[in-house]
């Protein structure tokens, strides 16, 4: 989810070594996680997408002409969670359009529902920081064109 830096802290270990990490709340759930700088690229840790990207996430949401592959609900349900989990707002308005795409033609599992939801509150979060417009504005953006 998207997560502010906090504050830059440097631990000493019983080794000898001492490691610099990021102190990050994150913003859904208000827990605070800490990050080695080192490993800052590996766990998908970026910054906010910027006016561009933001541009790119609406047309991957508008888009309509998809070909939903036709795959049982538990694959295309671990395909859509790494998508997820790879952070890239790009591949979670995919996961958020397809969703969307196919709840039009049929009801989507719980599983599905759930994922559906995470999607559009990642990105409205992060639309909503990188605009700097509240996430109500975000929100109202993605009904007009997505139909929610």
């Amino acid at each position: 989810g998207v997560g502010v830096v906090q504050a830059i802290e440097s631990k000493s270990f019983s080794s000898g070594k001492t490691e610099s990490f990021y102190v990050l709340r994150i913003l859904d759930t208000g827990i605070t996680i800490m990050i080695p700088m080192g490993n800052a690229k590996q766990v998908g840790l970026r910054g906010v997408m910027d006016a561009t990207a933001v541009r790119s996430v609406y047309k991957i949401l508008k888009e309509r002409e998809v070909e939903l592959e036709p795959k049982p609900w538990n694959r295309r349900y671990r395909q859509y969670m790494e998508k997820l989990k790879s952070g890239s707002p790009f591949e979670i308005a995919e996961v958020l359009r397809n969703l969307l795409l196919l709840k039009a033609e049929k009801a989507l599992s719980f599983g599905e529902r759930k994922m559906l939801d995470a999607a559009r509150s990642l990105l409205i979060k992060e639309i909503s920081i990188a605009k700097s417009v509240p996430e109500e504005a975000v929100e109202a953006d993605l009904r007009r064109f997505l139909n929610l």
